[in-house]
């Protein structure tokens, strides 16, 4: 593109024409078209399968497409792979951080680069970069710190000073908020805004519709693998994001009607469990959940979440105090007796710990109840009973399969989270725990599932929801717990609850400080 004589140049940093990619049985990309103007933060969203993953592995170099172009300030570029990318002047932030925890940040970021010495790269001349990038960008790094030492926030500096080391001047930055305090999510946008300001194009990829508005100068939407629409912030909103999204109207957040309080269904008392080191994750915690509530646990990942969730359903040593339901001691039992006790689990980890892969629907739906007198009868199973019984609960919670003899594996996974949850909730339990209830799934299944999780709270169910999506917690919950370090450093009232509030909380903050303060929205 030429342009007449003062006019400023609008050549696009990135287009990408036409881009094609097939895999067996699916058609990932479908005719994408997609360009990143320099100074510009272009948002991409999608559902889960609608093809953003694929089209950024393409531009990165992972994948080749089927057909379509990728040209860079106005030329055409082959990107073979990721180092002809970066040499390209492309850079990735991963969602799962590429660094090594034994290494210091000038090692981390001197990996890979070239040097005037093969085999010693030049620590000092990295370091120095690193502290000129640090200050430049507002990007708070050490760079004799290792790894291991550094916070989540932290290490997510280093891969962004990694790209700006290599000279990145379009950056993909995939759900770099997943996993940061609202504090730090603050921090980063800052630190984007002046990368766009020095002339870099930024493509941002997250499912945090209010962060996506309040970031982005463009939006691009995908579903099915086709581009739906491109929008501005000034001439959208969630609910019309989210729309472009799924399809159809997506309510963001469930109603959440007055229940009666039917009392504490689960107490914890002075509960301290060990994490995997052998150091003490769960430290002395406290936490009642009554009947008609749900309690939300907020906190960054690595907070003690995890083990809290395991020692409750049975599956980690429980080092001191006591886990009761409904006045029935269960501290240390079995995970078998705490099932039988009342606990109805959602756990963190679906494939792992929710369902079997290789089993068929049906058998997943009846791993806790083949034993009981309704489905088998002097040891034998009662075929045609578990057939109905599979297909009532299959129609009843929109579990999206050909039929009940597909195996787990082959289905989404908000349909495998929705087979988990009606297997679980089969029964009335008095207790739900429902650890990252739809971490990974789509935004339509995501509202199916916080509409049962409510409609059960309806019920009399005491539930209790770890996640660290905090607009999750706080449109879910009757009360908020914020853990930090193995504690509950707060419990707060839904009503008092804002994001600058609980963030200051997650990240250590004092007690003392109003968690309702702030200006912060509860939704996302």
């Amino acid at each position: 593109m030429t342009n007449a004589p003062g006019e400023r140049d609008v050549t696009p940093l990135l287009e990408m024409r036409g881009i094609t990619k097939r895999f067996p049985g699916v058609l990932a990309n479908d005719s994408i078209d997609l360009d990143v103007q320099s100074g510009e933060i272009h948002a991409l969203l999608g559902e889960n399968g609608a093809g953003k993953s694929t089209l950024m592995k393409i531009l990165f170099g992972l994948y080749a497409p089927d057909q379509g172009e990728i040209i860079l300030n106005g030329e055409r570029s082959r990107v073979r792979s990721p180092a002809s990318a970066i040499a390209a002047g492309i850079g990735m932030i991963h969602q799962h951080f590429m660094l090594v925890p034994t290494l210091t940040v000038t090692e981390n970021v001197a990996l890979g680069l070239s040097s005037s010495r093969p085999g010693r790269p030049d620590l000092a001349g990295v370091r120095a970069r690193i502290v000129e990038l640090s200050e430049a960008y507002g990007l708070d790094v050490q760079p004799d710190s290792y790894l291991w030492q550094l916070a989540v926030g932290e290490r997510q500096r280093v891969e962004i000073i990694k790209a700006l080391l290599r000279e990145a001047r379009l950056l993909v930055l995939d759900e770099p908020t997943a996993v940061l305090t609202p504090g730090e999510v603050d921090d980063l946008f800052v630190t984007l805004r002046r990368m766009a300001n020095d002339g870099r194009g930024l493509v941002f990829i997250s499912h945090k519709l209010h962060e996506v508005l309040a970031l982005a100068d463009r939006i691009t939407v995908l579903r099915d693998g086709r581009v739906v629409g491109t929008t501005v912030p000034a001439e959208t909103d969630r609910e019309g994001l989210a729309h472009m999204m799924v399809g159809r109207p997506v309510k963001l957040a469930p109603d959440m009607a007055d229940t009666p309080d039917r009392g504490v269904r689960l107490s914890i008392r002075g509960l301290t469990v060990d994490g995997d080191r052998g150091t003490v994750a769960v430290d002395d915690l406290d936490l009642d959940v009554r009947g008609g509530r749900i309690v939300g646990i907020a906190g960054v990942s690595g907070n003690g979440q995890r083990e809290l969730s395991e020692a409750i359903a049975g599956l980690r040593p429980v080092a001191s105090g006591s886990v009761s339901i409904d006045g029935a001691e269960v501290t240390g039992a079995e995970p078998k007796q705490v099932r039988r006790a009342g606990l109805a689990f959602i756990p963190e980890e679906r494939m792992r710990d929710g369902a079997i892969g290789s089993f068929s629907v049906s058998e997943n739906l009846m791993l806790l109840a083949h034993g009981e007198p309704r489905f088998s009868r002097r040891g034998v199973l009662r075929t045609n009973v578990i057939r109905t019984h599979g297909e009532n609960l299959v129609e009843e919670y929109a579990v999206k399969t050909p039929d009940l003899s597909t195996t787990a594996s082959s289905l989404s996974g908000g349909n495998i989270q929705k087979l988990i949850l009606a297997r679980e909730l089969d029964g009335e339990p008095p207790v739900l725990l429902a650890a990252q209830p739809t971490r990974g799934v789509d935004i339509g299944a995501a509202e199916y599932i916080h509409e049962r999780l409510v409609a059960q709270r309806e019920r009399g169910t005491a539930i209790l929801v770890i996640s660290e999506d905090l607009d999750e917690v706080m449109a879910l919950s009757d009360e908020v717990a914020v853990m930090f370090e193995g504690r509950i450093v707060a419990v707060v009232p839904r009503a008092e609850c804002t994001v600058q509030g609980l963030g200051l909380l997650m990240a250590g903050g004092s007690q003392s400080a109003p968690a309702g303060a702030g200006a912060g929205t509860q939704t996302g």
